[in-house]
């Protein structure tokens, strides 16, 4: 099978592209900006990278559409920062960029395996979210936090109506809070505007204060990427076509916490590392913030999001293991060796 991911550097396609060299004979193709998490793959003769932007490298997209069985548009931007502060960027890459892709995969009679998300579901009521019944209650038009939402929310709506009118081959993938080692980098922390593990790990290296929004009360279910991988290869094995015209939220319902209880998890786990011993830092302390201070006047926070994974369950025998504290000590262990060489680059650099 020949394999298309459109943003094979991120953090669902650089450990995409590693699981399917492992355990297939699948030969992959893909696109993205930089090669910073995928190089330990580019001697793979079954790997072929070509850098390139999604908005311009239009020629070689459908190209490699008509060639591959099955396209995979990861591109996106998934910040809650950038919804607010740049909704038209988020709006022209996540919906306009993504929608040129399927239709060349309706022309091209290919499968495509699109990354909805956890956010179409918005404020949505139900105690467990499920993909078929469940309402989609998104915010006020003032509130630009939903436009990644509904940018996702109505490219899932479309590629539905293509399967149904035009027998467009489709799986729809819902991540519910998927983390571990290159989700984001810690120089995306910078500016504050990072996901959450990310940030909190940035803000702990460098003896800052971890940021509870509006008290830290807002509860995510987190997964493990390498649970999360196994549910998304079972998709893209889609044996006896189990996986053709669904949607399964992939997460862990197990993984419940809420942001205050991530802080403690993480300060706990910081207190007692020997790198932050050796370095003399900070044991890691919290401060309270608001949302609108934190984020811009048009963010609009969810009290709690949590997966049904019936449908992963009964269709693929999906079963999460990884525990949350595991997760967390990998994925600082993780920022710990990136930060170490961050230092090695100014060094050499000085």
């Amino acid at each position: 099978m020949k394999v298309l991911i459109l943003g094979v550097n991120g953090f669902i396609g650089s450990h995409l592209v590693g699981r399917i060299l492992r355990d297939t004979d699948w030969e992959v193709f893909g696109l993205d900006l930089g090669t910073n998490k995928v190089e330990e793959h580019l001697g793979n003769p079954r790997f072929h990278f070509v850098e390139g932007d999604v908005t311009i490298s239009k020629e070689w997209i459908e190209y490699h559409i008509k060639k591959c069985d099955v396209v995979l548009p990861l591109v996106a931007i998934a910040t809650p920062k950038v919804y607010v502060t740049d909704p038209l960027r988020v709006f022209e890459l996540d919906f306009e960029e993504n929608l040129r892709v399927v239709r060349q995969c309706v022309k091209y009679k290919k499968r495509v395996v699109f990354p909805s998300t956890s956010e179409v579901y918005g404020m949505c009521p139900d105690a467990e979210f499920d993909e078929h019944e469940s309402p989609l209650v998104t915010g006020p038009i003032p509130m630009n936090r939903w436009i990644y939402s509904t940018s996702k929310q109505l490219l899932d709506r479309v590629i539905w109506a293509y399967g149904f009118q035009h027998g467009l081959k489709f799986t729809l993938f819902r991540p519910f809070n998927w983390m571990g080692p290159k989700l984001d980098s810690l120089n995306t922390a910078k500016e504050g505007s990072s996901r959450l593990v990310t940030q909190f790990s940035w803000n702990l290296f460098n003896g800052e204060p971890l940021n509870l929004v509006d008290g830290g009360t807002a509860r995510r279910c987190f997964i493990d990427v390498e649970d999360a991988m196994d549910g998304l290869m079972a998709v893209l094995r889609n044996e006896g076509g189990q996986a053709d015209g669904q949607i399964f939220n992939i997460g862990n319902p197990a993984n419940d916490y809420s942001v205050r209880e991530i802080a403690e998890m993480m300060i706990a786990i910081w207190k007692d590392h020997p790198f932050r011993k050796e370095r003399g830092i900070p044991e890691g302390r919290m401060v309270e913030t608001g949302s609108g201070e934190f984020y811009g006047k048009g963010y609009q926070d969810v009290a709690r999001r949590t997966p049904s994974i019936k449908r992963m369950q009964q269709t693929f025998g999906f079963a999460p293991k990884v525990s949350m504290q595991d997760s967390l000590r990998k994925a600082i262990d993780f920022f710990v060796e990136e930060h170490k060489a961050l230092e090695k680059v100014v060094e050499t650099e000085n």
